[in-house]
C-alpha cells in the first residue's frame, strides 16, 4: 500500500512532472527549469501552517497534494483546511488512492482543530468534482482569481 508522507525537496521533480502531467498542467507547469519550484518548496516547507504531501510506493511518487491551514475571523473565528494542486498519477487512478489521500487530510484537519475543509478546482474538470462530490464536497461558493503575472 502506497505511504502517504510530508514531502522532501529531492521529490520536487516527480511532482512537478506530476502537476504537468495533465491538460491543463501541460499549459502552465514545466520540468525544463525546476529553480523556481524548489524556491516555491523551500517556502512551503519553512511554513508551519503548510504541508505539501507525496504519495509514494516502494520506488516513486504517484501522487501529490498540497494543505494550506487558513486562521480567519468568520465562522467564528474557525481554521479552514484548503486542498489544492491534487494529483494522482494517470497510471494509479481507480484504485482508491485519491480518496485515501483525502481520507489522511481530512484527519489531519481534524487533528489541527480546523472547522472547514475547501478546495478549488477548475470548471473543465468533471472528474475531479464527481470525485470530490462523492466525498462530500458541496460546489457551495462560486470562485474568482485575478492572473496577478498578466500586464
Amino acid at each position: 500500500m502506497p505511504l502517504i508522507r510530508r514531502a522532501v525537496a529531492a521529490d520536487v521533480p516527480a511532482i512537478v512532472a506530476l502537476l504537468a502531467d495533465d491538460p491543463l498542467g501541460s499549459t502552465r507547469e514545466s520540468t525544463a527549469d525546476l529553480a523556481p519550484y524548489k524556491e516555491a518548496f523551500d517556502a512551503i516547507d519553512a511554513d508551519p501552517s503548510e504541508l505539501l504531501l507525496v504519495l509514494a510506493d516502494e520506488t516513486e511518487i504517484i501522487g501529490t497534494m498540497q494543505l494550506s491551514f487558513l486562521p480567519g475571523l468568520s465562522l467564528g473565528g474557525a481554521t479552514r483546511a484548503q486542498i489544492e494542486a491534487v494529483r494522482v498519477r494517470d497510471d494509479h487512478r481507480g484504485q482508491g488512492l485519491g480518496e485515501q489521500m483525502f481520507d489522511w487530510a481530512v484527519a489531519e484537519a481534524r487533528r489541527r482543530g480546523c472547522s472547514l475543509m475547501q478546495l478549488t478546482t477548475n470548471k473543465s474538470r468533471g472528474d475531479a468534482h464527481r470525485f470530490y462530490e462523492r466525498l462530500g464536497f458541496v460546489a457551495s461558493h462560486e470562485g474568482m482569481k485575478l492572473d496577478l503575472r498578466a500586464t
